[in-house]
């Protein structure tokens, strides 16, 4: 009966009943469990020791990570009380990000098995890659803490990085100064109306941003706006989904995007031929993303002046 009362308790916080789900459908280490339910990591740590305590998870080391899992069984007396907590409601979408961070781990699986040759970096490759592009001037829309920012500075000529959350950009600044990048222009904006120059710009990027803006519409125009002639517009954005937990813990205004939408706006924007690609589908995730790119039109070519007829009232040679 005290085990019993000892699991209640234990069970009776909701961030460790998270937890204990989470463990339940995967083996986990301590950084992920963070990334999942959101709290400090001494928190984690605190709520992991105390399952661990009572027996209803393990705990094994590999790779240099301590993993957990459920130690309890569908033979155990405590099962029915762990049933009830992998089918209750999932109201933080913990079981979405799981699928998520899975999904990564193998895709990460998969690249390594294709590193045959000792020292290949498909991260070299990819500089390698973006080295032999012109030279550009790129603005990042919604860059947050800029993780995109600098991988885009490794090879744009200058980049500007706008996002409306100061805390994000203070991010985003410290990580440039580290990596030495002193390209890139940091402006906290609204992303409908920038103080920024039309026609300066070789290429506008919204990474997943649109979703976090209500008239994704103007952003749009606000972004095509900005283009050179022969400039370009990438937007890569998610599918429609009905994941509501994204609006509270994310900041999400939209639930993904029906592509056509967004072809359409980018049409009235004055962008030419917006081209769709869709990410390969994950039956598992119930996230899709796909690619948009549109073009600025080249400005039309002037007609060639007309030859020059003599004048009817000009005097006749002798």
């Amino acid at each position: 009966m005290l085990e019993l009362t000892e699991t209640f308790k234990a069970l009776g916080d909701p961030t460790r009943l998270r937890i204990l789900r989470l463990v339940g459908e995967a083996r986990l280490n301590v950084s992920e469990v963070v990334s999942l339910v959101g709290v400090a990591q001494s928190s984690v740590s605190h709520h992991l020791t105390k399952l661990k305590a009572l027996e209803l998870i393990r705990e094994e080391r590999q790779g240099g990570f301590t993993y957990y899992s459920l130690m309890v069984d569908e033979k155990a007396p405590l099962w029915p009380l762990i049933r009830l907590a992998k089918d209750a409601p999932d109201e933080h979408g913990d079981l979405a990000r799981l699928t998520e961070l899975l999904q990564r781990r193998e895709d990460a699986l998969t690249l390594n098995e294709k590193l045959l040759e000792p020292g290949q970096s498909w991260r070299l490759w990819a500089s390698a890659l973006a080295s032999l592009l012109p030279p550009l001037d790129v603005v990042d829309f919604g860059c947050g803490t800029g993780v995109l920012t600098v991988e885009l500075a490794r090879w744009a000529r200058h980049v500007t990085a706008i996002d409306h959350n100061p805390a994000a950009l203070d991010k985003a600044r410290a990580e440039a100064g580290r990596l030495g990048l002193r390209n890139i222009t940091f402006l906290e904006a609204d992303l409908k109306a920038l103080p920024l120059e039309s026609g300066a710009q070789d290429l506008v990027v919204l990474s997943q941003s649109l979703h976090h803006v209500g008239a994704s519409d103007r952003v749009l125009a606000e972004g095509a706006r900005l283009l050179r002639p022969g400039g370009r517009m990438v937007v890569l954005e998610l599918m429609p989904h009905d994941e509501q937990w994204v609006r509270s813990r994310l900041g999400h205004q939209h639930l993904g995007f029906e592509p056509a939408a967004l072809q359409n706006a980018m049409r009235a924007a004055g962008l030419e031929t917006p081209t769709l690609v869709a990410a390969p589908r994950d039956a598992a995730s119930p996230f899709k993303a796909f690619l948009l790119t549109g073009t600025r039109p080249l400005a039309p070519a002037l007609p060639p002046p007309a030859p020059l007829r003599p004048s009817p009232l000009a005097p006749r040679a002798p």
